[in-house]
């Protein structure tokens, strides 16, 4: 077979944000956009994955890695322990996730008032390269996100209270700048995600992270 030159994209990129901060959206960008992934003349399945999957509990919007109870606190590090490993085996491809551990730190200390120490976590997903994207919004524009989810989500009354996401957001932001990872924040007023995607693409490529660590 012939030998394929160039340099291998295999970006690792964690969203993480509030809700309404089109995270999962700029992680479908992202899974497509020829300066993150590549050019593609046909679409194939590269993993998105989620730590807002409810996948403790066999109902919807239940508990997961995020939301996870006391008595499921051995489930939750085991499976995070066994997504770093995955990670670790295929470091060679690109890995989009959207909302991880930096999630699970806000909604536990916010709902707990326990924080959990994942610097074992991030010193494993920073040898091979994991960042940070950290997507946020003023304050006075959450109000025109939400009514835009409103047309198509199956539970509105999540986003009732504006004022939680802000406090979260504010969390979020601090807990980012403790994080052992590089870290952007990047401004989602707009709601604009195929820019946003773009600035994503050019930080990525001015300090290295498009390419293997």
């Amino acid at each position: 077979m012939p030998r394929m030159t160039g340099r291998k994209l295999c970006p690792k990129i964690i969203l993480e944000g509030t809700r309404l901060t089109l995270k999962t959206e700029i992680a479908f960008a992202l899974n497509e956009h020829p300066r993150i992934v590549g050019p593609r003349k046909y679409r194939y399945h590269s993993p998105v994955v989620s730590a807002e999957w409810c996948a403790f509990t066999n109902f919807p919007w239940g508990r997961g890695l995020i939301n996870f109870e006391p008595a499921e606190e051995s489930k939750a590090m085991e499976t995070y322990a066994t997504w770093v490993r995955l990670f670790e085996l295929l470091r060679y491809y690109s890995w989009i996730v959207d909302r991880f551990h930096l999630s699970t730190r806000a909604y536990q200390l916010h709902a707990r008032n326990r924080d959990y120490d994942f610097a074992w976590l991030e010193r494993r997903m920073d040898a091979i390269g994991f960042r940070i994207v950290l997507c946020t919004r003023s304050p006075e524009s959450f109000e025109a996100a939400r009514a835009e989810r409103l047309k198509v989500t199956g539970n509105a009354a999540q986003y009732d209270d504006l004022d939680m996401f802000i406090r979260e957001q504010a969390l979020l932001r601090r807990l980012a700048q403790e994080s052992l990872l590089p870290y952007v924040e990047l401004d989602m007023s707009d709601s604009n995600v195929g820019s946003a995607a773009d600035r994503i693409a050019d930080w990525l490529e001015t300090t290295g992270g498009l390419w293997a660590k």
